[in-house]
């Protein structure tokens, strides 16, 4: 088992800047890729970026490329997402998932990042 906690959502402006951060718990050893999704509010949740725990490549959207920055602190297990340049379109709830090597997939509780002047 793997459990997620997100934290460091909240109001931000357009243009301003966030961190969001993931904090993993339990059996890390097993986990494959890290990834960021959200949900906007009416909307489908959308894969935003996510990496390899073992190469810390990440992989980006395009909607959030040039802009949002995947990373990971393997001695702290958790997982970061810097928003950068934030757009009206990026306010969501944003959660983070794990997915194992064996293909279970963990999920956190989910942030809320608002963007609004």
């Amino acid at each position: 088992q793997v459990q997620l906690v997100e934290s460091g959502g909240g109001l931000v402006q357009p243009g301003g800047s966030l961190r969001l951060s993931c904090a993993a718990s339990g059996n890390i050893g097993t986990i494959g890729t890290m990834g960021w999704y959200r949900q906007a509010p009416g909307k489908q949740r959308e894969w935003v970026a996510s990496m390899s725990r073992r190469s810390g490549v990440g992989t980006y959207a395009d909607s959030v490329k040039d802009r949002f920055a995947i990373s990971r602190d393997n001695a702290k297990n958790t997982l970061y997402l810097q928003m950068n340049n934030v757009k009206l379109d990026d306010t969501a709830v944003y959660f983070c998932k794990f997915l194992t090597v064996l293909g279970t997939d963990y999920w956190g509780q989910g942030t809320q990042v608002t963007v609004s002047s």
